[in-house]
């Protein structure tokens, strides 16, 4: 409880800032538009150009919207280091005071010809898009915390257990161990546990990615959170609260998530020396001016100085990366990639192995009816059996009709998928005395004749004998891993089928493009090895590790990590969210679950796995582009800023007025802009 309590003042806490900077961005927004119109459009209403006005508007963006980054500043000054919030603090503060100055004693100004230009706009939109892009950056972190709520949301709120020889419902978190609980079709499982009596079908795929249902019986484990699939069975709960494998799950993307190193920010490699140099420029440029330059020295060191810190101001550099995510996130959704996170730009472009999960991932997760075979003697043996075949309709039709009438009343995934196989054929049969025979298939009786379809093993238990046709059948689609079913009339083979989960049809020219990019390929999967065999073949994958549990996942990803390999997860499962979380770069396919969608920082909005060498392709494009925005926010401004310091003047009297120097700034950032605009027409192939 006292986890769950800190965790709900974490979120509640984690909301509030969020809240603080949406409104944060919101006004500063507001106030930097007119602040803007009213400092830079000549035609603009005479009202918003009055200097009170605009120190009224900077004033509350420059201390209340921009106070964080003051404090960022100072606990970086108090460690000895400079960073990007150094300058946005010093480039901004100059900018606002200088205008603040300039406000206060114009006339002075005015008297000795110096110039009267503000750059309360200046300040006020370097902390604007500043702002922008913290709010992006938190709006991307904050899927973390929903990727917990949706796995603790799986499981289920109450459980039906053996109390003084009742059923009574409680509580999931009041179950103790060794506690019986009843289990009903179609319910999920609250706890692990063992099942005691009964047996049934469990839908475990969500949990360990095993693409079809497993048979239980006496004594085999249950997992947490799965579904049960057939008959109704009682169980002994072993693992409760913090100790079922939900929970660790839970805690494997909890620990994944917050694990992950921060990215050393270029932006703060490149302020961390400039920063020094131009405060040092702007101190020699002071002294020099105070020395050496004309009446009055004073002012025109004053005037060297503000030139100096103006010219190197941040604004493109506030303008840099944002735009070039913002860009390309577009660029990504257009493309069906949804980017939640920044640092995948970084990151994507360096991807040495992506690990692919199994069922959903690299298959459509789906049970499909591959072949289906009836017997040739098919009305010689509805003679055997005395079943006339009604008039006008052949011995294949009236089978299937029998077959389909069966399968109708099941809900198990084979039957779903045979029930689509023959949904052509309309005849209308009534089963009797249906039962689904857990693990094994179903039996049911029609027209006073005995129907079984299911397992090898069903007909072996009922003493059907399989045709040497059905036999060799049943061994050549075996290797194959499908999932191999037979039909019997009044214990007689009338036909058999085989499944299989059909693989994406454009997994293996993705899996080829992503080799042909350098990027090794692993298959991850909690399914049988004889299916991952089959799977990884199909598509050209070379390693693959089969019956693989989601901890073993994100292990296997933690090993490459610590290899120095940059590592994508691709999966769609709930047991793909440690191992999503703990990768360099998580992506999720759209059609999987909340869970890993959440967990990821990349989602295919469309379940296509050639999108992952577009993801490699977009961020290669996008860090080209933030560098090049680095130069253009940087290039103009370094130029300048021996200008601004008076280098000029000895030879041509030339004095970088700061109003020249502010026109600077702005062309760094138009150049941004359009240079990040680029983004929108890059090919991804």
């Amino acid at each position: 409880m006292k986890e769950s309590h800190m965790a709900h003042h974490h979120d509640i806490k984690g909301e509030k800032e969020f809240k603080d900077l949406q409104i944060k961005l919101i006004a500063s927004s507001i106030l930097s538009f007119f602040l803007v119109i009213g400092s830079m459009i000549p035609f603009a209403p005479s009202f918003l150009k009055n200097k009170y006005l605009l120190l009224l508007l900077a004033t509350p963006v420059q201390f209340w919207a921009g106070w964080s980054y003051y404090r960022l500043a100072w606990q970086g000054l108090k460690k000895g280091t400079t960073n990007m919030f150094t300058l946005i603090a010093l480039g901004t503060s100059v900018a606002y005071f200088y205008s603040l100055i300039v406000v206060l004693f114009e006339g002075w100004f005015i008297k000795f010809g110096l110039p009267t230009h503000l750059y309360f706009e200046a300040s006020s939109t370097i902390i604007t898009f500043i702002l922008l892009g913290n709010f992006l950056e938190t709006r991307a972190k904050g899927h973390a915390s929903l990727a917990i709520k949706e796995l603790i949301g799986l499981q289920p709120q109450r459980a039906r257990v053996l109390r003084e020889n009742e059923w009574t419902k409680i509580p999931v978190k009041d179950v103790v161990v060794g506690e019986i609980i009843l289990i009903k079709p179609g319910e999920k499982i609250p706890v692990d546990g063992l099942i005691i009596e009964g047996d049934s079908a469990v839908d475990e795929s969500m949990v360990t990615g095993e693409s079809m249902p497993v048979t239980k019986k006496g004594g085999d484990k249950v997992i947490g959170a799965s579904v049960n699939v057939t008959g109704a069975f009682q169980m002994k709960a072993t693992k409760v609260g913090a100790h079922t494998m939900l929970a660790q799950i839970i805690d494997l993307v909890k620990r994944a998530q917050s694990s992950k190193a921060p990215i050393q920010n270029l932006v703060d490699v490149i302020s961390s020396y400039f920063v020094p140099v131009v405060i040092g420029i702007a101190v020699v440029a002071g002294v020099i001016w105070g020395f050496f330059g004309p009446e009055p020295k004073v002012l025109y060191a004053l005037l060297g100085v503000v030139s100096v810190l103006i010219i190197a101001c941040p604004c493109a550099l506030g303008l840099a990366t944002p735009t070039s995510i913002v860009v390309a996130v577009g660029r990504g959704a257009k493309e069906g990639i949804l980017v939640k996170d920044a640092k995948v730009f970084q990151l994507a472009k360096n991807i040495d192995v992506v690990m692919f999960d199994k069922t959903g991932t690299l298959t459509s997760g789906q049970q499909e009816v591959k072949s289906f075979v009836f017997e040739e003697s098919l009305e010689e043996l509805f003679n055997q059996i005395s079943w006339p075949i009604p008039e006008g309709v052949s011995a294949k039709k009236f089978a299937s009709a029998i077959i389909l009438s069966v399968e109708h009343l099941s809900n198990h995934p084979i039957s779903q998928a045979v029930v689509r196989f023959l949904k052509e054929n309309k005849m209308v049969l009534e089963p009797k005395n249906f039962n689904a025979l857990s693990g094994l298939g179903i039996s049911a009786n029609i027209q006073g004749h005995d129907i079984l379809i299911g397992s090898r093993q069903l007909m072996e238990q009922y003493n059907v004998d399989l045709t040497i046709e059905a036999q060799s059948c049943n061994i050549n689609w075996s290797k194959e891993a499908r999932t191999v079913s037979f039909v019997s009339f009044d214990n007689k083979i009338v036909a058999f089928f085989c499944l299989a989960d059909t693989i994406r049809p454009e997994a293996p020219a993705a899996i080829a493009k992503l080799k042909q990019m350098g990027v090794e390929t692993v298959l991850v999967t909690g399914d049988n090895e004889a299916s991952a065999r089959w799977v990884a073949k199909k598509v050209g994958i070379d390693r693959f590790f089969a019956k693989i549990l989601p901890e073993e996942k994100e292990e296997y990803v933690g090993k490459l990590r610590s290899e120095d390999f940059v590592v994508a997860m691709v999966g769609d499962g709930i047991n793909d969210a440690p191992a999503l979380a703990s990768a360099d770069v998580g992506i999720a396919i759209g059609s999987g679950t909340d869970v890993a969608i959440e967990s990821a920082e990349v989602a295919l909005l469309r379940p296509d796995i050639s999108l992952v060498a577009k993801v490699i392709h977009l961020s290669s494009h996008t860090m080209k582009n933030i560098k090049q925005n680095l130069f253009w926010a940087f290039g103009y401004n370094i130029l300048l800023v021996p200008v601004a310091a008076g280098v000029l003047y000895p030879l041509f009297g030339i004095i970088l007025n700061p109003m020249l120097a502010g026109a600077a700034m702005s062309f760094s950032s138009l150049s941004v802009v359009l240079n990040s605009l680029r983004l929108r027409f890059v090919s991804l192939e």
